[in-house]
């Protein structure tokens, strides 16, 4: 598994769901920590390894709502967005939701997350663009810090981007999915991009 998503995913159940400010905590902050501890409960009690269908019901119920899915599909396709039609852009942000939730639900059975550190933030009232500060330990290895990006879009706060360890999701996925443009066109990259996703579902159904 790509390296960069092990991490990422391992941290990422730091960051789920929409939580209210307690006191002066700035909203993103106050979303990362008081969700945090709700989902580690969660991990705690279900044995995920082997129900991969109530672990896609947690991703999708206390992961994917904190993400701007089409935001980091524009930022990932880069210049080519602006070239893809509506229908093309649906499929695009589609097949890359799938392909992280698969991410997910594989790596979450693979990486222990022990205890997620919050960084405090200070931000102002005008702000709508911030970075929360995390650090994760992780199964006894040493820990490493995770940047959440969020935006603020009509009230809610929503991530468009996270780097671990200084490295970008939009980045990562930028550069491959660039090159497969150029040799195959959009309609190439999402047909990778489904390709790929049917291909781990062949996988998880013949192993049942």
């Amino acid at each position: 598994m790509n390296k960069f998503f092990a991490l990422f995913v391992a941290a990422v159940v730091g960051l789920t769901g929409i939580a209210r400010a307690a006191d002066a905590v700035p909203v993103p902050e106050a979303m990362v920590r008081a969700t945090s501890k709700e989902v580690m409960e969660v991990l705690k009690k279900e044995s995920l390894p082997g129900n991969e269908k109530k672990l896609r019901d947690l991703i999708e119920a206390k992961i994917l709502p904190s993400f701007d899915f089409t935001r980091i599909t524009a930022q990932a396709v880069g210049k080519h967005w602006r070239d893809a039609s509506p229908e093309q852009q649906a499929a695009l942000v589609r097949e890359f939701r799938t392909l992280l939730v698969r991410t997910y639900s594989t790596a979450l059975t693979a990486n222990k997350v022990q205890g997620i550190d919050v960084k405090p933030l200070k931000m102002g009232d005008a702000d709508t663009d911030v970075i929360v500060k995390t650090e994760v330990a992780n199964g006894g290895n040493q820990a490493f810090p995770i940047d959440y990006k969020l935006l603020k879009v009509s009230n809610n706060w929503k991530v468009y981007d996270v780097a671990v360890d200084g490295v970008s999701l939009v980045t990562n996925y930028r550069n491959s999915f660039n090159q497969t443009i150029l040799k195959d066109g959009l309609d190439g990259l999402i047909k990778a991009l489904s390709e790929r996703n049917a291909s781990a579902q062949a996988v998880k159904t013949t192993a049942k």
